[in-house]
């Protein structure tokens, strides 16, 4: 349980809703104490239980003593006034308390609400943004689906889970607390009956929690791959539809689902086991003190009006203990599921800001790679001792063989990993002295995949430039050569986007994200594949664009056509992480057997 109560930390940014909630509480469980206590005195009078007392003895707390002072006033208000009387006063008084009672116990939950709402508004706010910080390598290892699963499910099981249990974890112990005290004061011998059964209780709630656990955290991993499953699906219709799969991929989801399904029939059947658990070894010991509590009552020991207060006061206690019980099986549940969650809230920030980072200043002269080289944790080397300086305003281009490591030197370049061995500098200080924020300002990225919100063509274009004017964006979308269809659109900059913007074309999408990328007139330009995935024609135009956008530029291209990368300054033939060759396109096809034999094949890849 140590997991989901890291939870509780957050209850810090609500201290005077929970204060004011504990002491409400507090007056609740006072207000009820007092209003069951006046059945005793109700039941006395109506049955004449209480001793009669001739003279009225001197108030003391010992038990004894304040039955016979009790007794008296009340036999002497009963004489004066009758019994209609003496009973009308003590129901009003017994209303009363049921009365403040009910008002606490509305305002408890009134300032619950703002705790129970800010706490998972506020868990939700930091996954998200801790997953926006998270390094790229994170997610190569992590499934779509199952991530948001974590922000959805996981949190929806900590909402009901832990939260809903604040409520009982302040008053019902209280409650059952001050209960079992007045208990004691009423007699210790029947208290100790109630203990006799306490342990082997516990016994048999620890064990079904523990199961609750184990089969809650398969469940909540079950309810990630499902997702997961779903997310696949709907951005593979297309392919499911076109190699007829449609049943197989319903059979596989099936499968998983009736095992889920499973799981979490017994995840509900051990949550349900609480309440009739605790109402068991309730009546148990209901049983075992009326039994004891009448043999008492027989040889003189007790009071029977004693024992009837006692007995409705620990029919009272029922409640409270069924409702401790759930809470406790509920957080069971619930610290698999912050498990989950805190996987995410631990996962090591890789690419770290050092605390005296400075603002980087737009490039002057070079980006130089010296020895550079990367691995990934598993020992993988992706780079190996590259060295390449880069001028400013030059157009350096990076091909060769899949998987030989050309992407990875664009996400050095931005950070988006660091460097294993050797470093890369601009202007000759090395770029992890930058501010992350102002070194990806000064970088624009267009990628293979054209990423788009469904969103406005304006904030899709000045979205990593906020307070952007409309003439801004509108010079951004001219170089991008995005304008002229743009303005053809119903509502011209501010039409929506729709979802992946699949209404747009593929040549269009691109050059919006073109226009994105120069939006803060970046120093460096990064063209990851930007235009493998377009036609003959859309290619022609987005290329036009980024000629446009690479003007008084240093741009770095990754590319597999020969048509973007043929005009570049120099290129780098790339082969197992390594730089085999460079040179400009004629050169390399005379010196590069590899490079010659890419532009034979008319696709670098």
């Amino acid at each position: 349980m140590k997991t989901a109560l890291r939870v509780f930390r957050y209850l810090l940014n609500y201290k005077k809703d929970v204060l004011l909630n504990i002491g409400f509480n507090i007056f609740y469980v006072f207000f009820s104490l007092f209003s069951f206590v006046m059945i005793v005195p109700f039941l006395s009078v109506l049955f004449g239980l209480l001793p009669s007392p001739e003279t009225c003895p001197a108030f003391s707390f010992d038990k004894d003593t304040l039955i016979d002072y009790v007794s008296y006033y009340l036999n002497y208000y009963k004489e004066s006034h009758g019994i209609f009387a003496c009973l009308f006063y003590i129901s009003s008084g017994y209303l009363i308390f049921a009365f403040f009672a009910s008002l606490c116990r509305y305002f408890a939950m009134y300032f619950l609400s703002p705790i129970r709402n800010g706490v998972i508004g506020d868990l939700r706010a930091d996954i998200y943004h801790k997953i926006t910080v998270l390094p790229i390598s994170f997610f190569t290892a992590q499934r779509k689906g199952d991530l948001i699963s974590r922000m959805t499910a996981d949190l929806a099981d900590i909402e009901w889970s832990v939260l809903s249990c604040l409520q009982m974890m302040v008053k019902d112990p209280f409650m059952v607390i001050a209960f079992l005290i007045t208990l004691l004061f009423m007699s210790v011998k029947l208290v100790l009956f109630i203990l006799i059964t306490l342990p082997l209780a516990m016994f048999f709630i620890n064990k079904i929690g523990a199961s609750l656990k184990r089969n809650s955290m398969k469940a909540q991993t079950q309810t990630g791959i499902l997702t997961s499953k779903i997310e696949e699906t709907l951005g593979a219709l297309r392919v499911i539809k076109a190699y007829n799969t449609e049943n197989m991929m319903y059979e596989n989801y099936a499968k998983d689902n009736h095992f889920f399904t499973r799981i979490n029939t017994k995840v509900y059947r051990r949550r349900e086991l609480a309440t009739p658990l605790t109402e068991i070894f309730s009546i148990l010991t209901l049983v075992v003190i009326v039994l004891f509590g009448g043999t008492m009552v027989l040889h003189n020991e007790i009071n029977a009006a004693v024992l009837i207060g006692f007995t409705v006061l620990f029919a009272r206690i029922v409640a409270p203990l069924q409702s401790i019980s759930s809470a406790y099986y509920s957080f069971q549940k619930a610290d698999a599921a912050a498990k989950r969650i805190y996987q995410v809230f631990d996962a090591e920030e890789i690419i770290i800001e050092k605390d005296n980072a400075v603002i980087m200043p737009p490039l002057r002269k070079e980006i130089v790679f010296e020895n550079v080289s990367f691995a990934y944790k598993n020992g993988q080397t992706v780079l190996s001792n590259i060295n390449i300086t880069i001028r400013k305003g030059e157009t350096v281009a990076f091909v060769g063989h899949s998987g030989a490591g050309k992407t990875t030197l664009l996400d050095l370049i931005s950070r988006f990993a660091d460097t294993s061995e050797g470093k890369i500098t601009f202007d000759g200080m090395d770029i992890r002295n930058f501010n992350i924020n102002s070194l990806r300002s000064n970088t624009g990225l267009v990628m293979q995949e054209s990423i788009l919100f469904n969103d406005t063509i304006f904030n899709n274009i000045a979205f990593g430039k906020p307070n952007t004017t409309l003439d801004e964006v509108v010079s951004a979308a001219k170089i991008a050569n995005a304008h002229e269809f743009i303005i053809k659109l119903p509502k011209g900059y501010y039409s929506f986007a729709g979802d992946k913007a699949l209404q747009l074309s593929g040549g269009q999408r691109q050059r919006l994200c073109i226009a994105r990328a120069v939006i803060n007139n970046p120093c460096i330009l990064l063209l990851d594949e930007a235009t493998s995935a377009l036609d003959t024609e859309n290619e022609f135009l987005v290329r036009e664009s980024l000629r446009s956008a690479m003007q008084s530029r240093t741009t770095l291209i990754v590319a597999h056509r020969l048509s973007s990368v043929i005009y570049a300054d120099r290129i780098f033939v790339i082969e197992h992480g390594k730089i085999v060759s460079y040179g400009t396109h004629e050169e390399l096809l005379t010196t590069s057997p590899l490079y010659a034999s890419l532009v034979a094949s008319q696709i670098l890849q």
